[in-house]
């Protein structure tokens, strides 16, 4: 019989700090025994009250040492550029990590021109990317994942089947579109309402720092260099992602056919014969893709939660594989709809 594995979550404040609770609380396997942010002195409920009659514990100020003596395992849902001196001590101390930012995402040279100088090159070749459809057999034997964000996820999920298909010549256009939540829980004058409300708008169009991760992976898991044009929007909804991929064929074949093929043994794709929604996907660490075809252009349409598979969840799933359990041990399937 498997013996409970105790895990600490530091980043609890945010959301995706808050997603983790929610999925760890009813875990099988993982037992909760520390949970921290910046500051302490205070209560789970007293930071989060939908958890009240639910789950109640402190909250430390994080710590390495005391994490070390608690758990052997850490989430660490914390902002890019902060996490990776958590994560360098943990590591020392033997604790396993699961790092939600970007700081082990990508190599040295690419992550310090696009975030900051790393502080933790020693562990930097050691982690592994954390999406599981590609990595599954690294991960089990890393002691580091270094977790997807959201629309790294959502794109890469839609796009790798392809990659060989695309045509050198042309460009591949990324229409990403992600709910408010994707931005975190501190408010700027982006997410403020009277912004985002009956309102859509891109940012960062071709210079968004998940554009060179999103090519980095193409490159490493395909060995081809794909012209990748990324433009994000922000939408006026709490939680989703619906990413748009358009480009040009180099050959024709059947792309519904590749794609039921290409993902036919993956828990968490559903292959869709109708263009997908964020709500079918809204509280589950589904990934649905629907893909279509007019002579060698193609359409590629898929679907996340940007908290969730975009972030908590699939961080569980990556744990759940680090530890040898069945992928989808206490992961929601089931969608928040109506």
């Amino acid at each position: 019989m498997i013996k409970n594995i105790d895990v600490a979550v530091v980043g609890v404040s945010g959301y995706t700090g808050l997603e983790l609770v929610k999925i760890l609380i009813n875990h099988p396997i993982f037992n909760i025994t520390y949970v921290a942010n910046s500051t302490g002195d205070t209560t789970l409920v007293e930071l989060h009250n939908s958890l009240d009659k639910v789950f109640d514990c402190d909250i430390n100020k994080a710590d390495p040492k005391e994490i070390s003596k608690k758990a052997q395992l850490c989430f660490l849902a914390l902002p890019h550029k902060t996490s990776m001196s958590f994560a360098k001590e943990l590591l020392n101390l033997g604790v396993k990590v699961v790092d939600l930012s970007a700081d082990y995402r990508l190599d040295l040279e690419t992550y310090e021109k696009h975030y900051c100088k790393h502080e933790d090159i020693e562990h930097l070749s050691d982690a592994v990317y954390g999406l599981p459809e590609f990595y599954k057999d690294n991960i089990k034997n890393s002691s580091l994942v270094a977790n997807p964000g959201c629309y790294p996820t959502a794109t890469l999920l839609a796009l790798l089947p392809f990659v060989e298909y695309f045509d050198n010549n042309t460009n591949i256009f990324v229409d990403a579109k992600s709910g408010v939540s994707g931005a975190g829980k501190k408010l700027n004058e982006t997410t403020q309402f009277v912004t985002i409300n009956d309102n859509i708008f891109s940012y960062n169009p071709f210079k968004h720092r998940h554009m060179p991760e999103i090519a980095q992976k193409v490159k490493l898991l395909c060995n081809k260099e794909l012209n990748i044009n990324f433009v994000p929007h922000l939408i006026p909804v709490t939680r989703g992602m619906l990413i748009s991929i358009y480009g040009t064929l180099n050959k024709n074949i059947d792309v519904k056919k590749i794609l039921k093929e290409y993902y036919k043994n993956s828990t968490f794709i559903r292959i869709k014969d109708k263009p997908v929604d964020i709500k079918s996907t809204a509280g589950t660490n589904f990934c649905d893709i629907f893909v279509e075809q007019n002579g060698n252009a193609i359409f590629i349409n898929s679907s996340i939660d940007n908290l969730l598979r975009g972030a908590s969840s699939q961080a569980v799933v990556n744990a759940n594989i680090m530890y040898n359990l069945d992928e989808d041990l206490g992961i929601n399937k089931i969608a928040y709809i109506p």
